[in-house]
């Protein structure tokens, strides 16, 4: 009997142990033996950032005849890097297209995705990928010709609307229209870009697609000052980094990265006035900053590392405003809609860093 039961207790110690390194396995780098190094360990080595953004995308990743980047996505590449490396400039943007995102993230060609397609359960389940933050609240919404030179506020009772056939635009306009049994007739097209031209020849009443891409469009039009976004939307797509599953501080200084872009623009600390905030009495600027406390420590930063994002490249408001607001001139500005701060109404909102 005292036998077996020692049979017994060296089955169950082998199988724990068999179910411990089931759980934990060190990683290899793809070179060989060793434990793989961290995402932050990797970029720091390398000595730069490699940032996957959209191939092209007016407001939010473009690159000009000169090869330089800029928009809402390659800013917030750049903030990340400032972070890390005290340097914006160590960002290495990477054009991807829609079908190239995913698997780019997951062999490790990029270290992040700035904005990957719509936030879904599907996609932060099944890819083996993690939304870091939303950084971009989006949604399908409506492009109308303004009247006696101001907004419409509502659509029409009774309109065409031109969309894109065979996406998720059409079936979700099929689904609004039903639903609140409106006079509406949908006009389908190949493409987002044949929609918007027919739309801008006067071939239906609406143009819809996501609010972001209504806004890229407009600019493309004969005369885009003539043509406003309804506040309706119908459907909420929210957008932001993408990162690998499995390295959790990784996820956390892409995250942090925009909550303190946010802070940084509630507590009113822009890229002119950073500086001068470093004298603030005010506890919560101080800690934001470094001047108090190390808040880095814990994400394998410095203590100054949201000082760097916004010395380097603003708060969130500024880069909003530079790439879709007024500073985007002369295409008309993006209102910031469900993108302002929570403490005028909209969705964006961060904790604070103490």
């Amino acid at each position: 009997m005292r036998l077996r039961w020692l049979a017994i207790l060296l089955c169950l110690s082998v199988s724990a142990a068999r179910a411990s390194e089931l759980q934990w396995q060190a990683p290899t780098p793809a070179g060989g033996g060793g434990v793989k190094l961290s995402t932050l360990e990797q970029a720091k080595k390398r000595g730069a950032l490699l940032c996957g953004v959209s191939a092209s995308e007016r407001g939010f990743a473009r690159q000009d005849e000169a090869g330089a980047w800029s928009g809402f996505d390659v800013d917030f590449c750049r903030a990340l890097a400032a972070a890390i490396f005290d340097d914006a400039a160590k960002a290495q943007i990477l054009p991807l297209a829609a079908k190239e995102r995913v698997a780019a993230l997951q062999s490790g060609a990029v270290d992040l995705l700035a904005r990957g397609a719509p936030w879904t359960q599907a996609r932060d389940a099944s890819q083996k990928l993690l939304y870091a933050a939303a950084t971009f609240y989006d949604g399908q919404g409506f492009l109308a010709r303004a009247k006696d030179g101001g907004a419409p506020k509502d659509p029409p009772a009774k309109a065409s609307v031109c969309a894109p056939q065979g996406t998720s635009y059409e079936l979700d306009l099929a689904e609004y229209i039903r639903a609140r049994k409106l006079d509406y007739e949908i006009r389908p097209f190949p493409t987002l870009e044949e929609a918007a031209k027919a739309y801008d020849a006067g071939g239906c009443d609406l143009l819809s697609a996501d609010i972001s891409a209504l806004h890229a469009l407009r600019a493309g039009l004969a005369a885009p000052a003539e043509h406003r976004l309804l506040p309706q939307m119908i459907s909420k797509a929210p957008l932001g980094p993408v990162v690998r599953q499995g390295d959790d501080q990784w996820f956390s200084i892409v995250r942090w990265t925009h909550f303190a872009m946010v802070d940084a623009e509630e507590l009113g600390v822009a890229q002119n006035t950073v500086d001068d905030a470093l004298k603030s009495e005010n506890p919560q600027i101080r800690r934001l900053l470094g001047v108090d406390g190390d808040h880095g420590e814990g994400l394998g930063l410095t203590p100054d590392w949201a000082y760097r994002i916004v010395k380097h490249v603003g708060n969130y408001g500024e880069v909003f405003e530079r790439h879709l607001g007024k500073g985007a001139a002369p295409a008309p500005a993006l209102e910031r809609r469900l993108n302002a701060l929570w403490t005028d109404g909209g969705l964006i909102f961060a904790p604070a860093v103490r």
